[in-house]
């Protein structure tokens, strides 16, 4: 199928019945979010105790906007939750796999909950009715499905993918104000029967084939990573060269080949999906022949910002038996994802150096953490400082801009920031005795450039 682009999808003139499979992070914000759009949404767990919260009104996660958005579909009778999937679906017109696809030990995905749910669903589904996998999947996914569903005898059910694009702690605006709706399906009028799902929401529509769809989402994911990584690269340039990154990227970003997004020098990246997309995506290339070389150089960059990090906690302090505050251990701000969190990476190599590592979030809290064996988790971000000889920057949360530095320098031990955000204002931390580490920029114990103003540059 030739890719198709609109601008703006068709209004329908009722709502559709909808059947979404797992009640996680894409599904019960999509979920939420089609009910919001007019449709009736039956949403599907197996996880009880999940269940049982989400009929209640309460969503256990860190997201803006989404409590009201499920609280809306409860009161309005548009959504609801249920423990059965054949329930979710028995009358769905559509139905949206919203299931893990998580990392192999060789990186590639693991399809076993997609391929166990559709196995049991198969039979339950209504003739005519759209399966649509919205999570992120190997290209060619689309054809197992068929395949599961021909081997259930079920002929009648067409098989399409539309890739979710949600940023956490963005979710609810990227679905309802998204830069595009990719839309993946073998027959125009599949495609075109999705697209009315997105009535009203004036965006670019963008039509092709399941396998192109499918890949498009990889290949998103892995260009953010790629430009993380450069970006992080660029940073330990200008640190070696004495130049600003700030400053560079501020260029950067005004070039439109470019754009300002993911710009920000930072700690690493992570989260649920550019780690795992990436990694999968190198393994896509490789089962089909191709060394995709430059991925796995963003990959192996990300890896080594991680231990950038902790060489400049290590520059300042002796890392054996000295105590460092970490504030944010979410892997970006305005969530409590810890999945694949640079910060955690990060407290991970300052804990095996034989520090002792102090940590703050203020969406993330001790029962949140299983993994990483002596890290303290604080009440506060003054907890956390308490004796430290060194503050790290890890999330970029807003009330961390707002710290009061007087309190801080009264309850540390030593004094030495490494903002790994650049999110601080240097010059108030420094005046108040602090050596500052960005990332990326000049140290407070560095000679500083003189800067001309820019207006003046222009006159000259």
């Amino acid at each position: 199928m030739q890719v198709n682009e609109s601008s703006l999808v068709g209004a329908r003139d009722v709502g559709a019945e909808i059947g979404v499979i797992g009640a996680g992070y894409v599904g019960l914000t999509s979920g939420a979010c089609f009910a919001y759009l007019g449709h009736e949404v039956v949403c599907a767990d197996v996880d009880e105790s999940k269940i049982n919260l989400l009929n209640s009104g309460r969503i256990g996660i860190h997201e803006q906007g989404l409590a009201a958005k499920v609280e809306d579909g409860l009161t309005s009778n548009r959504l609801s939750f249920v423990t059965d999937p054949a329930e979710a679906v028995a009358k769905a017109d559509f139905v949206f796999l919203c299931l893990p696809t998580p990392p192999r030990k060789d990186g590639s995905a693991d399809l076993s909950f997609i391929s166990s749910a559709v196995s049991e669903i198969a039979r339950v589904m209504q003739p005519d009715t759209i399966l649509v996998s919205k999570s992120t999947v190997p290209p060619g996914t689309s054809e197992l499905l068929e395949q599961i569903l021909a081997r259930a005898d079920v002929t009648d059910v067409a098989v399409a993918h539309n890739p979710e694009f949600l940023r956490e702690g963005t979710a609810v605006n990227d679905f309802l104000q998204p830069d595009r709706v990719v839309i993946g399906a073998n027959d125009q009028s599949v495609a075109d029967k999705i697209a009315g799902l997105y009535a009203n929401i004036p965006t670019q529509i963008v039509v092709t084939d399941t396998t192109t769809a499918e890949t498009t989402k990889y290949v998103a994911n892995a260009f953010l990573a790629t430009k993380l990584s450069f970006v992080n690269s660029a940073a330990a340039l200008c640190e070696v060269l004495g130049a600003d990154v700030k400053d560079v990227m501020t260029a950067l970003g005004h070039d439109r080949r470019i754009g300002a997004g993911f710009l920000k020098p930072g700690p690493g990246w992570g989260g649920s999906c550019l780690p795992k997309d990436s990694r999968a995506l190198v393994n896509v290339a490789a089962t089909a022949g191709y060394d995709f070389s430059l991925l796995r150089s963003a990959l192996e960059v990300n890896e080594q910002q991680f231990d950038r990090i902790v060489a400049k906690v290590a520059d300042r302090v002796v890392l054996e038996g000295a105590r460092v505050a970490l504030l944010g251990l979410a892997f970006k701000a305005e969530t409590n994802d810890i999945r694949s969190s640079p910060s955690l990476e990060i407290a991970q190599r300052l804990i095996d150096a034989g520090a002792k590592v102090h940590a703050y979030d203020p969406a993330v809290t001790a029962e949140d953490l299983h993994e990483i064996t002596g890290l303290v988790v604080e009440s506060d971000a003054y907890a956390a400082c308490a004796r430290a000889s060194a503050l790290l920057i890890a999330t970029e949360w807003n009330e961390f801009r707002q710290l009061d530095v007087e309190r801080i320098v009264t309850l540390m031990y030593d004094h030495h920031i490494i903002d790994a955000r650049n999110l601080l204002h240097r010059d108030l931390w420094v005046k108040h005795g602090f050596t500052y580490t960005g990332v990326g920029i000049f140290n407070s114990d560095e000679k500083l450039p003189v800067r001309v103003p820019a207006r003046q540059a222009r006159q000259e």
